[in-house]
């Protein structure tokens, strides 16, 4: 996934399981992360979307592949491509490889995040300017 926003991590021992590996739900943590500091460096500032705009995102699907392990002090590198905007949700396509962009494949995921009303949770259409923002 070449050209797309990467975001690296290292794995510290709060990362692992008893058998040194990194614990399957931290890798959505790591996913989380990288769709945060992607919108951070879009210019999204996701804390006065939810206070000022009463906007916020949940995620509604998560498809993820796990391929291989990692472990304690791997640095990861974490891959964010929008693959789909719609009125009120976005689809990402995310990559975790060892080491480097194009390093060994660890995870590949789908998430689709709906964007709601944080009065009510309810989905709410994007705002017109954020949508060409997330716009693949």
């Amino acid at each position: 996934m070449s050209g797309n926003f990467v975001w690296n991590v290292r794995v510290y021992w709060e990362d692992t399981d008893a058998g040194g590996v990194v614990y399957y739900a931290n890798y959505l943590r790591f996913l989380e992360r990288a769709r945060s500091e992607w919108l951070r460096e879009v210019g999204v500032d996701q804390a006065r979307l939810a206070r000022e705009d009463r906007l916020q995102f949940a995620i509604v699907e998560a498809n993820v592949r796990y391929r291989k392990p990692a472990v304690y002090d791997d640095l990861l590198s974490v891959s964010v491509a929008v693959t789909e905007a719609r009125a009120a949700s976005v689809r990402f396509t995310q990559e975790i490889r060892r080491g480097s962009p194009d390093g060994e494949l660890l995870v590949a995921a789908e998430i689709r995040a709906a964007s709601l009303d944080s009065d009510n949770l309810r989905p709410r259409a994007l705002p017109e300017s954020l949508l060409r923002v997330l716009a693949p």
